[in-house]
Order: C-alpha cells, then sequence, then structure tokens
C-alpha cells in the first residue's frame, strides 16, 4: 500500500482543514487507517484512527471534539476535517494504514506511511 498525505497548509487560529490520504492497492478496506503528527522537537504522536467499515473512530484528547476521521473504501481514501485549530496543532501529519487494528494508538502497529504534510496554525 501507497499512501499520499495531501491537503496541509498555513491557518490562523480557529480556522479550518481538510487532510486528506489517497492509497493505492485494491486492499485498502482491510486495513485500520490512522493520522499521527510530529512537531518540531517532539516525538510524533496519535491524532485518530478510524476502523475497517468506517464506523469506530479513536481521537487523542487533544484534538477529541475538534477534529473528525473519515473514510471512503470506495476511493480509497481517509480524511481528517479539523477545526478550532490551535497553534499547537502545528506538526507534520501522516496517514498511515495498519493490518491488525488491535494496538491502532502505537506507531510500531502501522505496516505503511505517507510522506507527511505540514499543517501551520498561527496564532
Amino acid at each position: 500500500v501507497q499512501l499520499q498525505a495531501s491537503g496541509g497548509g498555513l491557518v490562523q487560529a480557529g480556522g479550518s482543514l481538510r487532510l486528506s490520504c489517497a492509497a493505492s492497492g485494491r486492499t485498502f478496506s482491510s486495513y485500520f487507517m490512522g493520522w499521527f503528527r510530529q512537531a518540531p522537537g517532539k516525538e510524533r504522536e496519535f491524532v485518530a484512527a478510524i476502523g475497517w467499515s468506517g464506523i469506530r473512530t479513536y481521537y487523542a484528547d487533544s484534538v477529541k471534539g475538534r477534529f473528525t476521521i473519515s473514510r471512503d473504501n470506495a476511493k480509497n481514501t481517509v480524511d481528517l476535517q479539523m477545526s478550532s485549530l490551535k497553534p499547537e496543532d502545528t506538526a507534520v501529519y501522516y496517514c498511515a494504514a495498519d493490518r491488525g487494528g488491535n494496538e491502532f494508538l502505537q506507531m510500531t502497529s502501522y505496516d505503511y506511511w505517507g510522506q507527511g504534510t505540514q499543517v501551520t496554525v498561527s496564532s
């Protein structure tokens, strides 16, 4: 599976952005999908994840209520709608695919990673 993330950019605090991750291959629906982010000088951290059918979703406490993850298995895409953005959301955002789906909070559980897209939130 190859993943291509897009949609990052510069936005003012309180604004919104929608990230998208396009996946290659015909087995997209068999992967648990996640979004992670890495701010300068910090470790990569979990942001959100979504189950195979799109019904189950999970969020880090820091983004709960502001971010929404969704997927379209027909189009092989997973999106992250980000609202009420804060300067502390500034990071490179990565999408990732996990065949297992059991340890989706852990980076090490994911088998494939996209290249990352920069999100910068100005105050």
